[in-house]
């Protein structure tokens, strides 16, 4: 796979903004995705050292509109922690 379409956007939220403060980045990745390829992919799209991934699946969850049921999708993110003084411009 390549390493443009492991990572699929970056999550930008309230928590992970202060999270980018010490370092550490939160991005949307593909399902299927290990460590390993997150890293790499990182590496080669921002020119950046990570010292450590960390991902969170987030299964799909059932929700109610109206008398109808549809599902939410899931989707799994990667924590990623950057080599002391680099950084990733998001903006």
């Amino acid at each position: 796979m390549s390493d443009t379409f492991i990572i699929k956007k970056p999550w930008i939220t309230e928590q992970s903004t202060d999270l980018s403060k010490i370092g550490q980045y939160v991005f949307i990745v593909q399902k299927n995705a290990t460590k390993p390829e997150v890293k790499k992919a990182i590496h080669e799209i921002y020119k950046v050292d990570v010292t450590a991934v960390n991902i969170v699946n987030r299964p799909a969850k059932q929700k109610r509109m109206g008398q109808r049921y549809g599902t939410q999708q899931g989707y799994k993110k990667a924590i990623v922690t950057l080599k002391k003084g680099q950084k990733i411009d998001l903006t």
